[in-house]
């Protein structure tokens, strides 16, 4: 989350008053993550989520993730629910930007996840991909290989003032998924980006899963590549099987993973890897300075990168006898 937008009081408060919530109280910008500008909004009937989306955002997905959410919490999927206007309207304009009023989920995200919080993101991942089977639209992952070529094409003169290397490295990596990657994996919605700050909890128990506005149809192995990514490595950037194996496991018992996923694995989290390490150069190079955002640091990805291309089996990521 994000601000790049200002909204004045007298714009909210008209936008406000189409709802049947109560008057605004309050409202406070919330500086966390790079896409969207996000607002947290009191009113009389307490607090939403105001979000005017920008940046990668295209105004045409947003049918797609808003009624994903509805469709996700009619099946028993803890999420935010966008709010319908008094004239049944999710899809709004606001400071000339799309904007939408979403439900407040109570919990927090954990800062470091421990192994009881990355077996209930396994158990949480599945059931949503499970959630998504039937849901009849379709959106292409404009940030699978296609896309991450297109990245590094903007960022590839400037790459190496981001790290020394950097453009021949993804170059590289580029080359050799472009000849590897999988195509005939299962294939649904997928969150696209469950990293812990999309993940609530309260206390030990998830309480739900926010932020759908990456989630595309692709393949659902790829997804829990990007969650070993983001929940199995430690601050020092060593990899913690332990936390990969609860995960794994956890999510296997509420959907089992195919042998072909299985073996898949280790090249998916190498793609996860270098799709965060490409968007996040990307914003470090383009993210305007006066925005209330804090950017996050490209070396991580390319560790993990670097580490995934040590990987030669799934069991590596401890499932299985070694």
């Amino acid at each position: 989350m994000a601000v790049y937008t200002d909204v004045s009081d007298e714009e909210l408060e008209a936008f406000i008053a189409s709802y049947d919530i109560g008057a605004l109280t309050s409202f406070k910008g919330i500086a966390e993550g790079v896409e969207n500008t996000n607002y947290l909004v009191h009113t009389g009937a307490g607090p939403y989520i105001l979000t005017l989306y920008e940046k990668r955002v295209r105004s045409n997905d947003l049918p797609y993730f808003l009624s994903l959410m509805e469709h996700l919490a009619a099946a028993g999927i803890t999420c935010p629910l966008p709010v319908r206007d008094r004239d049944g309207r999710v899809l709004r304009e606001l400071a000339g930007r799309p904007a939408a009023l979403i439900s407040f989920l109570e919990g927090v995200w954990i800062r470091r996840p421990g192994i009881v919080h990355c077996t209930e993101l396994g158990t949480a991942l599945a059931k949503f991909h499970r959630a998504g089977l039937d849901f009849p639209m379709r959106r292409d992952n404009d940030l699978s290989l296609p896309g991450w070529r297109a990245l590094f094409d903007d960022v590839r003169d400037q790459a190496d003032t981001v790290i020394p290397g950097l453009r021949d490295e993804i170059a590289g990596e580029l080359d050799f998924l472009g000849g590897q990657w999988r195509t005939d994996l299962p294939v649904s919605v997928i969150h696209a980006d469950l990293f812990p700050d999309n993940v609530f909890f309260l206390g030990d128990t998830l309480s739900g899963l926010i932020d759908f506005y990456f989630a595309c149809n692709d393949m659902l192995a790829y997804d829990l590549a990007v969650c070993l990514n983001a929940w199995c490595f430690e601050p020092d950037a060593s990899f913690n099987v332990t936390k990969a194996r609860a995960m794994l496991q956890a999510y296997g018992e509420e959907r089992p993973l195919t042998d072909a996923e299985l073996d898949a694995l280790p090249l998916l989290a190498r793609g996860a890897a270098l799709r965060f390490l490409l968007t996040r150069t990307y914003d470090f190079l383009n993210t305007d300075a006066n925005a209330l955002v804090k950017t996050k640091d490209p070396r991580e990805y390319l560790r993990k990168l670097r580490f995934h291309r040590l990987v030669r089996s799934y069991r590596d990521y401890g499932l299985g006898s070694a």
